[in-house]
């Protein structure tokens, strides 16, 4: 068996794979116009306890959504002859797929991670880091997805702002927001400290996951940042173009800014730690 980056690979994760295998699948499409990869990765993502359906381009796996195919959770190569990654992924939410999908590349730069994170994609992940880590990483994006067990979701007001955690939907003096679901989070998060300055590294995280590495250098991160924060502003400039709400402070990070009617945070919702 081959491994992610063609390898021979060794006796895999058995214990891994056995709690996995003791839990329902969670159903995966993968579409990667490399036949001996696409075959190396379906079969050892399947060891790791998912159900996958694979694909060789764009066009067949859009045919097969028109039929009714679901998943839980769709990854892309980022590089296609017959259609590029970023254009199946626009193709699939006009055809109204919101399934979570995730990015495999061998050239990540903040810059293409840049572009896939403001098209809506929730990872990007370089195809040597490895299968187990496109696993764990998938894993955590569908926990995410989860209302918190130990709270039930609830609406919550933040002056013009409203945010509904059981459909990660918000709106704006009424008007809903056309915002992505990494969107949302990073919203959600500014909002909950409003009035705090919030690190770069804070906002990536409620992106990934805590400590998670992009780009080059200790800080590459940063730039995503920034294209995520531009994108949150068009958006809420397009229902509100006096919209100023959102503070940079260089070097650091964004604090929501209070209008001079509002209060803090509710005192229900949990505040986030600022510091990188």
């Amino acid at each position: 068996m081959l491994d992610i980056a063609g390898n021979h690979a060794p006796e895999r994760m058995h214990v891994e794979a056995a709690v996995c295998a003791a839990t329902k699948p969670i159903r995966l499409i993968l579409v990667d116009d490399d036949v001996d990869f696409r075959d190396a990765a379906s079969a050892e993502l399947e060891d790791l306890g998912f159900s996958v359906t694979s694909f060789a381009d764009g066009w067949r796996l859009l045919a097969e959504i028109a039929n009714g195919t679901t998943a839980d959770i769709i990854v892309l190569d980022w590089s296609m002859p017959a259609m590029a990654g970023l254009d199946l992924l626009k193709r699939l939410r006009e055809a109204g797929v919101r399934a979570p999908t995730v990015f495999l590349t061998g050239r990540s730069t903040p810059t293409v991670e840049g572009q896939a994170l403001d098209q809506g994609a929730l990872d990007f992940v370089d195809k040597t880091r490895g299968l187990p880590i496109l696993a764990k990483r998938i894993r955590k994006i569908l926990e995410n997805a989860l209302p918190p067990a130990a709270e039930p979701s609830k609406t919550q007001q933040y002056g013009a702002l409203m945010l509904n955690g059981s459909t990660n939907r918000a709106f704006w003096n009424g008007i809903e927001l056309d915002l992505t679901l990494m969107e949302f989070r990073v919203v959600r998060l500014l909002a909950t400290s409003a009035g705090d300055f919030v690190s770069y590294r804070a906002v990536y995280d409620v992106v990934h996951h805590s400590g998670f590495i992009a780009g080059s250098g200790e800080d590459g991160y940063r730039s995503n940042v920034r294209s995520i924060i531009k994108r949150i502003r068009m958006k809420l400039r397009a229902v509100d173009p006096d919209f100023d709400r959102i503070e940079n402070f260089p070097s650091f990070g964004y604090r929501w800014e209070m209008g001079q009617s509002e209060s803090a945070a509710p005192s229900q919702t949990k505040r986030v730690p600022v510091a990188a």
